[in-house]
């Protein structure tokens, strides 16, 4: 088994875990070395939840809607056509009509970037947090 020192994929703290990959599958997730924000301790979804990596259901690229059907597409083709979507909408009705909702799998300079880009990029405050409790 290969052991690989990594970050934490779930959330924005960055804790340090070390995987277990045995035949190109994570198989075991550990607190990583220390010294780490997480010390020598891991929550649930970062010691168990892996099973993601690999599972069938997982999407591996982007889906778009033509003619009523969602068909892959590449990054490029998905980001332009969120970007022309995002930008007609606040061109047609103002930029109140639009909003966000980031992950708490990002980090916190992933989820600033974010509200900035709805912030000034189109002028809506419309921006909120899925992890909110």
């Amino acid at each position: 088994m290969q052991r690989i020192n990594t970050t934490c994929p779930y959330c924005g703290v960055g804790c340090s875990l070390t995987l277990g990959v045995a035949d190109g599958r994570i198989v075991s997730a550990d607190p990583g070395p220390a010294p780490s924000v997480n010390g020598p301790a891991l929550c649930s979804k970062g010691r168990y939840g892996f099973d993601f990596v690999t599972h069938a259901d997982r999407l591996k690229t982007p889906l778009i809607r033509s003619r009523g059907r969602l068909v892959p597409a590449s990054w490029d083709d998905a980001l332009a056509l969120v970007a022309d979507s995002l930008g007609t909408l606040a061109a047609a009705h103002g930029p109140q009509c639009v909003g966000g909702l980031s992950s708490a799998r990002c980090t916190i300079e992933e989820n600033y970037l974010f509200q900035k880009l709805f912030r000034a990029g189109l002028g809506s405050n419309n921006v909120d947090h899925c992890a909110r409790l």
